[in-house]
């Protein structure tokens, strides 16, 4: 009870306890906070008493005698103390600090350490006040120092950096001003360093390695700065962007992790000259990642931007002239020439911007002129890998049916927010490492799965923006959020000539027919088979000796580890003529039609039959005949 009077009270006595402050207060000469104040009591002073008068204790503090409130103390246990070895750990005070006698901060204080000094330490102790202190060596002596006071010494990589000496000062054994000083360093002298703890470098000098404080020295003039061509960067942390090339240099900004900065600039010591916002400066190259990205950077409108299931108001015609002008300049005959109402009425029925299924298929399909597109109707590279682009895409009707199919497929997928591949309802944009890794901070949209071109929905926008100038109404057109399910695999496949010869690479079960889900028949790595036909939906028909199978076990984007194909060939001229000899002299025995599969002979050893300056390929005919095309017009497949 803390007031200004104890009434009707009287003092109880017991044993002789301790008692420590809690915080800074005072000694009363009496029982009561009015009273007058004799001395003050400091946070953490232990004091003892053996009477008391309600919550008033009374006691005797340099050399007076009085009474202090209770509840400014806490009953004083001795302290214990927790210890357990470590590794060898290396400490450097953060600010002045207190060297202690114990493991505790109401032990005998020693020395006072200013910021910057180091220890190191083998021994960490946990008292039972809470506090963690690390036991070091000072002067001779053991003393223990609080954890709050140091920083843990990490040694880190940096770009090697030449510094100059600003005054005289010393190498040391250690990162630590208290550390042994190993050889003194002239003003002027120029040392480099890759390494560093904290403000502490490692450097050698005169046959001796040790380290020096950096803020005894400043970046070497001797740097050299170049101008590069615009490089594009993604922050891999958090990056202080600084006025000059150097650590030691004032810091404009911090930028955060992630993000993409464009280096026009580059510094011999490996720092580049990099825009953040509207401040500039310097960052080091150690914690930049070189990117290509598809991320406009300057502002998120136009096409690349746009949600792809607002209604645009492109006309057919608009589309038609677009392609019809493509046609015009290159001489290529287009699939794709008049069926600009045919992307309207698909972009209608399922909701999806029409202007973006064309510009799609535009790119796609290189105004429709491509082989996929000529070859199987496939405007958009559905179904395609990278690895084997024409056999693993599907093959449609028509382009109607391919430009209708790709539209319900957008909409319930890539347009579907509650569908895996969606990424934002926008084109979007990539950004890859020089590995071509994605770095998913930094892509959404469409772009983030579809393509592997981190500039593939910047170039559809452009399409879009050449057929249609783009206006800002598009932020307040309606937007279709009707969900359609995924359209089935259209039916369709490539049938392959006789004779097509092929090798496993590992493993693979064939079934009786196609669709099976038995456990079907396992073949061993190099067995060798025909093959027959891929269906859309990625079966595969071959035949091993006579007997013929269906297998799914096959993954397209990545076939070598399944098969090889030794003389699969596809056409890719228009016309391809086939000769009785290897010479364009010899007489012409049958025209080959563009996209037409071919077998190639085999020799012996099961390698292509060619001529002896390994310009000709020798093909087996469906009649039987054998004949001589030129080798720079066939595509091998699978191989």
């Amino acid at each position: 009870m803390k007031s200004n009077e104890v009434s009707k009270q009287s003092f109880i006595s017991f044993s002789q306890t301790k008692y420590i402050a809690n915080k800074t207060t005072y000694l009363y000469q009496s029982y009561g906070n009015v009273q007058k104040k004799l001395v003050t009591i400091p946070k953490g002073t232990i004091v003892q008493a053996k009477k008391r008068i309600g919550d008033w204790y009374s006691i005797s503090y340099k050399g007076k005698t009085g009474y202090f409130y209770i509840g400014d103390f806490s009953k004083y246990d001795k302290i214990t103390y927790q210890t357990s070895n470590t590794s060898l750990n290396y400490y450097i005070t953060k600010q002045t600090s207190k060297l202690y006698s114990k493991p505790d901060t109401k032990s005998k204080l020693v020395y006072s350490v200013s910021a910057n000094n180091g220890f190191s330490s083998t021994q960490k102790v946990i008292n039972s006040l809470k506090e963690t202190m690390y036991r070091i060596t000072y002067k001779g002596k053991t003393l223990y120092i609080n954890s709050n006071d140091v920083s843990k010494a990490t040694t880190t990589s940096i770009n090697k950096t030449d510094y100059k000496a600003n005054k005289d000062t010393y190498l040391y054994q250690s990162f630590g001003l208290n550390q042994k000083k190993l050889i003194t360093i002239p003003k002027g002298t120029v040392i480099s360093s890759s390494l560093k703890s904290g403000d502490w470098y490692r450097t050698s000098y005169k046959g001796s390695t040790g380290y020096v404080f950096i803020k005894d020295f400043s970046i070497n003039n001797n740097i050299t700065v170049k101008k590069i061509d615009e490089t594009t960067y993604v922050t891999n942390d958090a990056l202080n962007l600084r006025k000059s090339y150097d650590v030691t240099s004032s810091i404009v900004t911090t930028i955060p992790k992630s993000k993409i900065v464009i280096a026009n600039y580059k510094a011999s010591n490996g720092w580049y000259k990099v825009k953040y916002g509207k401040s500039t400066g310097y960052v080091s190259g150690k914690y930049l990642t070189q990117v290509r990205t598809g991320d406009p950077l300057t502002s998120h409108t136009g096409y690349q931007f746009i949600d792809l299931r607002t209604k645009s108001s492109v006309t057919a015609t608009q589309i038609n002239n677009y392609i019809a002008k493509y046609v015009k300049l290159t001489g290529k005959k287009s699939i794709l020439s008049g069926k600009g109402q045919a992307f309207i009425d698909a972009g209608n029925k399922y909701g999806v911007n029409s202007l973006y299924l064309a510009a799609h298929a535009i790119h796609e399909s290189a105004y429709g002129t491509s082989l996929l597109s000529v070859g199987k109707n496939n405007l958009f590279g559905f179904g395609a890998y990278d690895a084997t682009p024409f056999i693993a895409a599907f093959k449609f009707k028509s382009v109607n049916d391919c430009i209708n199919y790709i539209a319900q497929e957008m909409k319930a997928t890539y347009l579907n927010k509650n569908n895996w591949k969606y990424n934002g309802a926008y084109l979007g944009y990539s950004t890859k490492d020089m590995n071509n890794k994605r770095i998913d901070e930094n892509s959404g949209g469409m772009n983030f799965w579809y393509a592997s071109d981190p500039y593939w929905g910047q170039t559809i926008a452009k399409h879009m923006q050449n057929i249609l100038p783009y206006k800002s109404s598009y932020s307040k057109a309606p937007i279709n959020t009707k969900v359609y399910s995924q359209p089935s695999i259209p039916a369709g496949s490539d049938v392959f000539p006789a004779g097509i010869q092929a090798i496993m690479k590992k493993d693979l079960v064939f079934h009786s027919k196609k669709g099976a889900t038995d456990k079907g028949k396992s073949w061993p790595k190099g067995t060798k088979f025909t093959l027959l036909e891929k269906t859309n939906d990625f079966w595969v028909k071959v035949k091993v000796g006579k007997t013929t199978y269906w297998t799914n076990s096959i993954k397209f984007d990545e076939y070598k580890k399944y098969l090889a194909v030794q003389n699969l060939g596809r056409v890719t001229v228009e016309d391809l003529n086939v000769r009785s000899s290897a010479s364009t002299s010899s007489s012409k025995i049958q025209t080959l039609k563009q996209n037409s599969f071919v077998q190639i002979v085999l020799t012996k050893d099961g390698k292509p039959t060619m001529d002896k300056n390994k310009t000709w390929y020798q093909i087996k005919l469906s009649n039987g005949k054998t004949g001589w095309v030129s080798a720079y017009y066939i595509k091998q497949e699978l191989q």
